[in-house]
């Protein structure tokens, strides 16, 4: 079996849940370690079967350096018992009426579930999109992340694609190249050591606005300042 021989979707929708657990795995990646593991061609019997100590050993050591508590989270979405994790609830946008925040830049923040930030950047389920300023903070757009049953493809042209308007990008973990393509799209990403709701990133995020925030995320803040400010024809009209 290589990346492109079709795939059942219920399979590709386990593996592609699993490689969100696992830092920087893309589902991809993740269908070539389990085909080395249990053979081909893969089912979902063989997926049932695995252990965690099969995830560690096999495939030549390729998930032997991971924590046993993150392959077991990959290894329940692997026999299917958190398919249910894929229908989590998606937060709703705010509406509002009276233009960007002021004094305020824009966060991406990579997620699977509700208003947490627990996504890694190349297989997360969509990035919530946020306006932060020193004294307020909201949700602006819920931008969801290119197909995980599209084993093959390499996202992370799309994904950068999806939150090349934002300051800040935050994720679990990020690989080297796709950092580098983060950057190159102008756009600044920090890893966040673990799991956590959102809404204590942006308090902290605030207390760092309100006090002197460090050059270049003053920087980043100026130039969102810039950006919004309307132009001579706009101010005109």
């Amino acid at each position: 079996m290589n990346d492109t021989s079709p795939l059942p979707d219920c399979l590709a929708l386990r593996i592609g849940l699993a490689a969100r657990q696992l830092p920087d795995t893309t589902p991809g990646q993740l269908l070539r370690v389990l085909v080395a593991i249990v053979g081909e061609p893969l089912t979902e019997a063989k997926l049932n079967s695995l252990k965690v100590k099969d995830l560690k050993t096999g495939a030549d050591g390729a998930l032997e350096e991971m924590d046993g508590a993150v392959l077991r989270q990959a290894l329940d979405r692997l026999h299917g018992e958190e398919e249910a994790a894929a229908k989590t609830a998606i937060p709703a946008p705010q509406v509002y009426e009276d233009g960007p925040l002021p004094d305020s830049i824009q966060i991406a923040c990579a997620s699977n579930n509700s208003e947490r930030l627990d996504g890694h950047f190349g297989s997360c389920a969509r990035f919530l999109i946020y306006q932060v300023s020193a004294t307020a903070a909201r949700l602006v757009a819920v931008r969801p992340a290119p197909s995980i049953a599209r084993l093959s493809v390499d996202h992370s042209a799309e994904r950068v694609a999806l939150i090349s308007d934002c300051d800040l990008l935050c994720v679990l973990s990020i690989g080297g190249p796709a950092a580098a393509r983060v950057v190159n799209s102008g756009v600044h990403p920090f890893k966040r050591p673990q799991a956590e709701e959102i809404s204590a990133l942006l308090h902290e995020l605030q207390q760092v606005l309100a006090g002197d925030p460090p050059p270049w995320l003053a920087k980043r803040r100026a130039h969102a300042a810039e950006e919004s400010k309307p132009s001579i024809a706009e101010a005109a009209s």
